[in-house]
């Protein structure tokens, strides 16, 4: 069994013209270190969500291993820059620029300009974001400066954003700067 067979298998969807059509589906129990990431990333933002705060949580990467952990704690810590990202980073502790180049961030919401210029500024590579239908944040300046930056539109992501968007208004505009 190769590695395709076993994290994907082929479904007839539908009929096209009498004849089956095969689309391709991941095998729901079959979870891809990407998955993992983001679903610890997703962990970390229901966490900020029931300490009172922003659904927003990040993780940080090396190795296939994380090294980081964070969410926006803005309401908990009356914070102006613990956003998810900067408060993964911070959790993740002081690192030479080159343990840096080797990171993935992963943020379940596309990081804003002052995240942004935390990622530049360290010299991150790659960001996975888990949606950029509700924020999106500076992705074509970050592509534009060499930073790989890949958008999932998780539904979860999604789904929690939304939500709390519809919950409280006033609060999200207050941290997105509106």
């Amino acid at each position: 069994m190769n590695l395709h067979s076993s994290l994907f298998t082929y479904r007839a969807n539908f009929l096209f013209r009498g004849l089956p059509v095969f689309r391709l589906f991941r095998k729901p129990w079959c979870m891809t270190s990407q998955d993992s990431f983001m679903a610890a990333a997703i962990e970390e933002a229901r966490k900020g969500r029931a300490a009172g705060g922003i659904p927003i949580g990040s993780v940080l990467v090396l190795d296939g291993e994380i090294i980081g952990r964070g969410h926006n704690r803005r309401v908990q810590d009356g914070s102006v820059i613990h956003h998810a990202e900067m408060n993964c980073l911070e959790n993740a502790g002081r690192l030479p620029a080159s343990v840096y180049r080797r990171c993935t961030l992963y943020s379940t919401l596309s990081p804003c300009p002052m995240c942004s210029g935390a990622v530049l500024l360290y010299g991150i590579r790659r960001i996975v974001v888990g949606e950029n239908e509700t924020f999106c944040g500076p992705e074509t300046y970050l592509r534009s400066q060499g930073v790989e930056v890949e958008v999932l539109q998780d539904p979860q992501c999604i789904r929690i954003m939304r939500d709390f968007i519809e919950q409280e208004p006033a609060l999200w505009n207050e941290d997105i700067g509106e």
